[in-house]
């Protein structure tokens, strides 16, 4: 590695007690390879997230996973509703924590896009008995059912069910809780004026639409003690005339920050089925997001939409200011993408244990040297 060289992208971060080896975070993308009761079906969770831990991701991110049975965002969601779901995820957390990098989970209800597969027969209930509700009764699309106008026992369980699982995933582990309130899922209805007519406590005005949001924040916070990040993913823009905004993410940030918020995940859209971005540049809207927020706010942020690049990686967090960069594409194509991204900047790849520590390790192991090797034997 060349000597004297410096990247953000790989300076390690520390939040709260929580210490990340570097910047790069891998988003959480749900596998859907779970059974009807939400229980990992098999290996698969365990080595997609593996691949990315032993490959040098800082954090790995699993999700999304659901805080109820009715909120699944597809029929084969993980879940951590009930105890039978943690022995699998808890498998995970383990082996992706051993390979040195965070292990994260995201938690989330899906409201009003709650897949078709699941109340596709006509029923207003999902099929536990608990109702497909929204914050108001307007349907994500016109394939979708109408959802029920939440109730305020309705939020006051869904509040307790994101607690509930939050509280499992520290004990089984993870160290990172992301609360899910973007993408058009139940929380978002909430926080939009686009699909929140509600009249009481919880509709109109900015400080009532986020209510709901900031009681959820708060109890997980409370619930799972000081030394666990708690991190909110939110969309900064619903690509909609009279729409959630950035301006308003950035008033929803000040708040959750105060609440023991420590990290807010920037992305966009999902709220209305068809509306428009293609006009638009969600990757830049959302990094330039995150660099407001941070400033304004006065949070850290995460910055992610396309990066794949090392140094649009490094440039990323320079300009921003953002702590971290979240990833999805560039690490499923490559899970070792972090050590590509060192050799190409420069500086020393993240360690991991076992025999893949040693061979990453090695001199011989890096692009740089082996272009060395070629250009040598061009000039014999």
């Amino acid at each position: 590695m060349l000597s004297g060289v410096q990247s953000l992208l790989f300076t390690p971060l520390t939040i709260r007690s929580v210490t990340f080896r570097n910047r790069i975070a891998v988003s959480p993308m749900s596998q859907f390879g779970a059974t009807d009761n939400g229980v990992a079906a098999n290996d698969w969770d365990l080595v997609t997230a593996g691949a990315y831990a032993k490959g040098g991701a800082g954090l790995v991110m699993v999700g999304g996973v659901t805080v109820c049975r009715a909120g699944r965002h597809n029929p084969h969601a993980l879940g951590l509703w009930c105890d039978e779901q943690r022995p699998e995820l808890a498998r995970v957390a383990r082996f992706v924590a051993k390979q040195g990098a965070v292990p994260g989970v995201q938690l989330l209800h899906a409201g009003r896009k709650c897949k078709e597969a699941i109340v596709a027969d006509g029923r207003a209930a999902g099929d536990d008995g608990h109702e497909f509700i929204a914050a108001s009764a307007i349907p994500f699309a016109a394939d979708y059912m109408c959802p029920l106008e939440a109730s305020v026992e309705d939020i006051e369980a869904v509040c307790r069910a994101h607690v509930e699982a939050a509280v499992r995933a520290v004990d089984i582990g993870f160290k990172v809780i992301e609360l899910h309130f973007a993408h058009g899922y139940l929380v978002h209805t909430f926080l939009s004026a686009l699909t929140n007519s509600r009249t009481d406590l919880y509709g109109g005005s900015l400080d009532n639409r986020m209510r709901f949001a900031l009681s959820i924040a708060c109890a997980v916070r409370q619930a799972i003690g000081d030394h666990i990040v708690l991190a909110v993913r939110v969309s900064v823009t619903d690509y909609c005339p009279d729409g959630w905004d950035v301006k308003q993410t950035v008033v929803l940030a000040k708040r959750l920050k105060a609440l023991g918020v420590d990290l807010i995940d920037c992305s966009s859209g999902g709220l209305v089925s068809g509306a428009g971005n293609s006009s638009m540049n969600p990757t830049a809207i959302q990094i330039e997001s995150a660099g407001i927020i941070q400033r304004e706010a006065g949070v850290a942020t995460a910055a992610h939409g396309l990066i794949v690049d090392p140094h649009q990686a490094e440039h990323v967090l320079t300009r921003t200011g953002a702590a971290l960069v979240i990833m999805g594409r560039a690490l499923i194509n490559n899970p070792n993408w972090p050590y590509m991204a060192a050799d190409a900047l420069g500086v020393e790849g993240p360690a991991v244990n076992g025999m893949f520590k040693v061979a990453a390790g090695k001199p011989w192991g890096t692009r740089s040297h082996w272009r060395k090797q070629v250009a040598d034997l061009q000039q014999q």
